[in-house]
């Protein structure tokens, strides 16, 4: 961080309504940090109630790591040898501190936010690519990578904590970026790591299960999305603010319905502004007319599927919003590509098809199998497992949507972290065995992707889903090196010998 970002304690004290201080507050800092072993000598350390952990346990830690000063929660019961602040919300507090320490960056740019459960990806990455192609200076936030003006950094988090996020951001408005397009997780509004971003445009693609051993309830979950709509018309930015939402998702009606702002829906609806038409999916892309406001578009995209169809509706609403021209937009929509790991094709030159793709929700895994088998003419065959630590509600209905969408299934292990994976294959079954005895257990995942590979035949299609761009499997604590895409690869060569 530059000289010029050195901050002191009572400029901080002021901005976060500090409740109760001690110490020196003419004491500077040049970083904030929230991780008590990533502090460095002279950083302010705010302590964080999480999930798992609580900050308030490590503030020894960060003090012998050299920290100059502490944002807390609780009044500490001993002294701690530096000056500290209390406030009631210390999540929120690092919001607004690393945006302040970082010059407030998303007042300088036009921020595109695209929440949902399914496609934010893949619709950010189509946003950006038609800004480029116009001519805009765009930079990208998102699961798969970072790219500030085309220019590719690695992403850790579908949304960075605030400290790096505000970082992020004043990396792009540094380097001449007019628009940062950025995927946002209902995690990054629930902890608040966007609390201090200000956006101009909010994109929802669609909500179904997930998340719910982060959310208490489905109810908290959308509400929690919604709040980046229902919040839009805030803040000291100027220019022109609306909404982007999915009308055939009942849920997109109620944002539409509550939001402050204008709002632009999409869909097959004809109640929509952008209504999908006349589409024919093949197994090289899709062909589809948008119809908005007495104009319509012809299509023809290298993406597959009808739930791209919904994602490219969205990039279209906000190009058009924006003041693109519409030939420049079908030409960026034209060429677009596919996100890594979102539908890819591995092509050994076999006479059968395997796609592997991200799918790791009921109705992302109903999407792909439901486009799977309009491309294909022979069986659909799915290997797919669910994550440990997380929601077991969906573990069923993952079964279930394999299972109505498949001609067979292998299921298997997908980052099964602290539990059994058999424990979680049997959270699984239930939902595959109403519906279907075409299926077998393959614990090793590697092991599946080949067995499923063995018995492909002409004409079928092999869906590998739940890791898409992913590298890797987490088994108990620790993170082995694992590709879907090179599994596959080795197995189709395999087959060849």
């Amino acid at each position: 961080m530059e000289e010029e970002n050195v901050v002191d304690l009572k400029s901080i004290k002021e901005i976060i309504g500090a409740v109760e201080w001690q110490g020196n507050l003419n004491t500077v800092f040049k970083e904030v940090k929230y991780d008590s072993r990533k502090v460095k000598e002279g950083d302010l350390f705010v302590a964080i109630k999480g999930y798992k952990n609580d900050g308030h346990d490590y503030i020894k830690e960060a003090v012998s790591n050299g920290a100059a000063a502490l944002v807390i929660e609780r009044t500490p019961s001993l002294g701690v040898g530096v000056p500290w602040l209390r406030v009631r919300d210390s999540r929120f507090a690092l919001s607004l501190i690393s945006a302040h320490i970082n010059g407030y960056p998303s007042q300088k740019l036009r921020i595109i936010g695209v929440t949902g459960t399914n496609g934010k990806t893949t619709t950010t990455n189509l946003i950006e690519t038609v800004l480029l192609h116009a001519g805009k200076k765009a930079s990208l936030m998102g699961t798969v990578e970072n790219r500030i003006l085309g220019k590719p950094i690695e992403a850790k988090l579908t949304t960075p904590d605030s400290p790096e996020l505000q970082a992020l951001l004043a990396e792009m408005a540094a380097a001449g970026s007019e628009y940062a397009v950025m995927e946002v997780s209902s995690h990054a509004l629930k902890l608040k790591r966007v609390a201090h971003c200000e956006f101009d445009v909010a994109v929802f693609t669609n909500i179904t299960q997930d998340h719910l051993d982060f959310h208490p309830t489905f109810e908290d979950y959308f509400n929690t999305k919604a709040e980046l709509f229902y919040k839009l018309h805030q803040g000291v930015k100027q220019g022109k603010k609306y909404g982007v939402v999915n009308l055939d998702d009942p849920h997109g009606k109620i944002i539409a319905e509550k939001a402050r702002v204008p709002i632009i829906t999409y869909g097959f609806s004809e109640n929509a502004h952008a209504v999908a038409k006349d589409v024919n999916i093949g197994p090289k892309g899709t062909n589809f007319k948008i119809s908005y406001e007495g104009m319509e578009l012809e299509l023809s995209i290298k993406l597959i599927g009808r739930f791209n169809v919904y994602n490219v509706l969205a990039a279209f609403c906000v190009a058009v919003n924006e003041g693109i021209d519409v030939e420049l937009i079908k030409e960026a929509l034209e060429k677009a590509k596919g996100v890594p790991g979102r539908f890819e094709a591995v092509d050994e030159g076999q006479d059968f098809s395997v796609i592997v793709d991200y799918a790791h929700t009921p109705d992302g895994l109903k999407n792909i199998l439901e486009t799977a088998r309009e491309i294909t003419q022979g069986r659909v065959i799915t290997v797919f497992g669910c994550g440990g630590d997380r929601d077991r509600t969906k573990r069923p209905l993952m079964g279930k949507a394999a299972a109505l969408y498949s001609d067979y299934c292998i299921i298997t292990s997908d980052n099964p972290r602290s539990e059994s994976p058999q424990a979680i294959i049997e959270d699984i079954l239930p939902g595959v065995k109403k519906i279907t005895s075409g299926y077998k257990v393959i614990e090793n995942r590697s092991e599946a992707i080949n067995e499923a590979v063995r018995m492909a035949q002409k004409g079928d299609l092999v869906i590998i889903a739940g890791k898409g761009h992913e590298t890797y499997q987490i088994i108990g604590s620790k993170v082995y090196h694992f590709d879907d895409r090179e599994e596959a690869r080795k197995a189709l060569r395999r087959m060849k010998k």
